[in-house]
Order: structure tokens, then sequence, then C-alpha cells
């Protein structure tokens, strides 16, 4: 299959096979939106007029405190404060009802402009993976090494894939989703367990064997949450 500005980054996220591609996906998308939105973006009016109207989530807030660009982060917010004033609590209009500006602020709350940019960039990488999977024998057989695959990832891959692909690899590309989760679960009943066993008094000591349990709780909450 001939490569693109899109197959080149789905290669070099699924040939090393660690972790969840699609994940790792999501993480790309998410550090380059950050990295975007703190560096010279935020002084482009257009970008500041989507920003000043989305506004963040706590995830992405976070994200953007820890690039430790404080100034840049004040600005956002000087002139998002400033927007969300103007557009909706000092805004009068004797045409609007009386749940217009809970309607209006509800809207904002459950916006981002980092996540919007995420929903928008993994749509065109998921349907990318589709039409991979459909062309490439070599990108199957890549497809079905992988480490495993998150629960919240199967279940985004299956439901776009019944829209989004070619029906001829369908059945087979959903069995192979369902074998990458289960290999995953496998993986960390094994050293949840394994960490769980460790507290018996029978298993301390200096030469106790933790074996790969010592991070399977992260490594857990990272396959459940996808975070």
């Amino acid at each position: 299959m001939r490569e693109s500005i899109l197959t080149i980054p789905i290669n070099e996220i699924f040939e090393p096979k660690n972790g969840c591609p699609i994940c790792l996906m999501r993480d790309m998308l998410e550090s380059r939106a950050v990295e975007y939105i703190m560096g010279a973006a935020m002084m482009e009016p257009d970008v500041r007029i989507e920003t000043n109207k989305q506004g963040f989530c706590k995830t992405h807030f976070d994200k953007m405190l820890a690039k430790k660009n404080r100034l840049s982060l004040a600005l956002l917010l000087q002139s998002h404060l400033i927007e969300l004033d103007k557009s909706i609590f000092s805004k009068k209009s004797i045409f609007e009802g009386l749940n217009s500006k809970q309607k209006k602020v509800s809207a904002v709350n459950n916006d981002c402009f980092v996540c919007s940019k995420i929903d928008w960039g993994m749509s065109r990488l998921v349907q990318a993976v589709f039409d991979m999977y459909s062309q490439s024998r070599e990108f199957r057989a890549l497809f079905s090494e992988q480490e495993y695959l998150c629960p919240n990832h199967y279940d985004l891959l299956v439901s776009e894939s019944t829209q989004s692909m070619d029906k001829k690899y369908r059945s087979e590309f959903v069995k192979i989703c369902s074998e990458l989760v289960k290999k995953g679960l496998a993986t960390l009943i094994e050293d949840v367990t394994h960490y769980c066993n460790m507290y018996d008094y029978r298993n301390t000591g200096k030469d106790a064997d933790w074996g790969n349990s010592k991070d399977a709780i992260e490594r857990s909450i990272r396959f459940l949450t996808t975070r």
C-alpha cells in the first residue's frame, strides 16, 4: 500500500507493538494539539476565536499547565473568561428564554478545543487503519501482532467498522480485535493476581519475586480508562 501522510504515522505507532496502538494514536494527536495551542498558534486570531468559544476540559488544562508556560495559558484564560462573560452572562436580549443561558453554559462545559482536534484527527486515522487493513496483507499481520487493544478502543474500532470498513475483512478484523483485548486482559489478570499474592507473608523478604506485577495497578487503569 502506498504510504501517505496518514499511513506513515500509523505504521510508526504499530511497528513497536507496545501497548494499545489506538491509545498511542490518541496520545500522539493530543500531544501535538497541546503543543500547537501553547505555541505560536495561541496568537493566531482564528485560533483564539475557537479557544475563546470552546475552552478546555480538565484533562487538557492539566496538560497545558504541565508545559510550564503560565503566561500563554493565562492569556488564553483571560480571553476565554471575557468571552464567556460577554457572550453569555452580560449579553441581554429580549428574545432569550429563561433557560438560554444555562444551555449556552452547558455547551461550553461540554466542549474543549483540544478534544475537538483529537476527535477530528482520530476519525481520519481510524478510517486509515480500516483502509490499510483492507488493502495490505502486511498491515493485517502487523495489526494482529499488537500487544493488546484496550476495551474503549475495541468498542471504537468495532462500532466504526460497521459503516466504514470493507465488509470482506470486517468479520476477521472484529475477531482479531476481540483476541487482542482478551490477550491484554489475561496478562493483567495474571499480573494483578501476582501483585495481590505478594502481600501474603509467605512471599515477603528481600528475595521476593514481584515479576512484572509492580506496575500492574497503573497498567490496569490505563487498560480500562485509556489514561
